[in-house]
């Protein structure tokens, strides 16, 4: 494993006694994240689970007609295929790669048999992590439903951006308006308009699917409650670790 896209950048993995991630390190395979690339489809059955590095997937649900909205975004922070360890092996969102890099892939069943592993009582740090990692997830999904009834275009746009960044180590994004307007569910000259007006106001510079965030807590003044809420569940629900 390259010693610059170590497992322990994912922070569900740093998190892990060391006991614990031993028995999964030797199974994680290293596996590049192009953008655009489906990891699964709405339906298909989940082999694998992913932990991102220095990548983000997007979930999103698609409708009949082919419009799609996002619901959550996972990166570095999480893991991408809570539906296994949950009790199902599919899920009817479309996981699908929102930013490029690289991810950590595990066998489902090897995950499942961690995750139930026992001992008289449910033994392992890893069954508890994911359930609280499941819940965080879980608020950012409703946020997300709420924020895209009630709150403005230019809002949504702000808080997308801003879950974004905290998934990245660095202040820019290469994304299209096209695929912005894919995961917010809008038409793209909406998200043309938006950006322009954050652009305007000096919070981004924007040019040929590049995104520079030029003024963080600008952007976050300007932003709905909706990150807020976001950040601060996955700050109280998940331990604060030093990733390598």
């Amino acid at each position: 494993m390259s010693d610059s896209l170590d497992p322990r950048q994912n922070r569900l993995l740093a998190a892990l006694p060391i006991d614990e991630y031993a028995r999964l390190a030797s199974h994680l395979e290293l596996i590049p994240m192009m953008l655009g690339d489906v990891l699964y489809e709405s339906g298909a059955q989940m082999r694998y689970v992913y932990f991102p590095i220095d990548s983000i997937v997007s979930l999103l649900y698609v409708m009949e007609d082919g419009a799609s909205g996002e619901i959550a975004v996972v990166g570095n922070e999480g893991i991408v295929g809570v539906s296994l360890f949950m009790g199902g092996e599919t899920t009817p969102s479309r996981a699908i790669v929102q930013s490029a890099g690289h991810a950590y892939r595990l066998k489902g069943q090897l995950l499942m048999d961690e995750f139930d592993r026992v001992g008289g009582r449910r033994a392992g740090a890893l069954h508890n992590l994911l359930l609280r990692y499941t819940q965080a997830l879980l608020t950012q999904m409703a946020q997300t439903a709420v924020c895209n009834r009630h709150h403005s275009l230019d809002q949504q746009l702000c808080r997308w951006l801003l879950l974004s960044l905290d998934r990245l180590p660095v202040n820019e994004l290469v994304m299209t308006q096209e695929l912005i307007a894919n995961m917010l569910g809008v038409r793209r000259e909406g998200v043309t308009e938006a950006a322009g007006n954050l652009q305007k106001a000096g919070l981004i510079e924007y040019r040929r699917g590049h995104i520079t965030v030029l003024d963080r807590p600008g952007l976050e003044g300007r932003a709905c409650e909706c990150y807020a809420v976001v950040k601060k569940e996955f700050d109280r629900l998940l331990p604060e670790v030093n990733v390598p």
